[in-house]
């Protein structure tokens, strides 16, 4: 009789590791659920760029185009900056000025730096390819996550060449979203950390609107950007990437 009990029990005990494990999703569909949301074909939307940096507050306004993660285009319209312009094309970074009236190329150490005194680099702005090509994820367990149930992600970079070569990031159990996570360097300081503040559902995918993102060596700044009119996955004309579209 008692070895019928310790057989049951073992039985038992079997079984609610299995229903355990298939509740689990692995590492890796956790991630294609974050690219099939946030990766896109096309997108062109209006934003807003609100910097918080030292105890002042600066508000920019763009307009953009993207296409996959090989163009981008950028024009900024608040009053300061109306007039610069940015075109990503063929792997290479330009950005126009309406002062001096020249393109210039940003590239090397250039990509890392800000762009227009926010907590994004250059490089930040204009990357639009899929974490699952880029990353290797490990299922590091759960946490709660600004009271969210989150699966948590390690993720470790394919190529040296990588601006951040981990990350790490939280994913709501409920509806898939990526509500917070963090870039590192290979040390493993951690450099950046992004907080989801809202999402809306945008052609059956719920798509980021509102994120707070912190440079954290840069003391006392935050920066929030807000996307607004977005069209997602709309054939772009040609005409936009090109180099006449920017100086003009």
């Amino acid at each position: 009789m008692k070895t019928k009990v310790r057989v049951f029990a073992v039985l038992f005990v079997l079984m609610a590791a299995a229903i355990v494990s298939a509740q689990t999703p692995s590492a890796a569909e956790l991630l294609r659920r974050v690219d099939d949301n946030e990766i896109y074909t096309t997108i062109e939307y209006e934003g807003e760029m609100i910097i918080e940096y030292q105890n002042r507050r600066y508000v920019k306004t763009m307009k953009a185009w993207a296409r996959e993660n090989t163009d981008n285009f950028t024009e900024f319209t608040n009053p300061e900056d109306r007039g610069t312009k940015y075109l990503k094309r063929g792997g290479r970074l330009y950005v126009y000025s309406p002062d001096t009236e020249e393109v210039m190329l940003v590239s090397g150490h250039m990509l890392k730096e800000s762009m227009m005194g926010s907590d994004l680099s250059y490089e930040d702005t204009i990357e639009n390819e899929k974490l699952s090509a880029r990353y290797n994820p490990v299922l590091a367990g759960s946490e709660i996550w600004n009271n969210r149930d989150c699966w948590v992600l390690d993720l470790s970079a394919k190529k040296k060449t990588e601006s951040y070569p981990k990350q790490k990031l939280w994913i709501d159990k409920e509806n898939g979203d990526c509500i917070h996570y963090e870039l590192f360097a290979l040390s493993g300081i951690k450099l950046k950390e992004y907080n989801l503040k809202r999402i809306e559902t945008i052609e059956g995918r719920r798509f980021p609107v509102e994120t707070e993102i912190r440079d954290l060596l840069r003391r006392g700044s935050k920066t929030t950007l807000v996307l607004k009119s977005i069209i997602l996955d709309q054939p772009i004309p040609n005409s936009i990437f090109s180099t006449r579209n920017l100086e003009r």
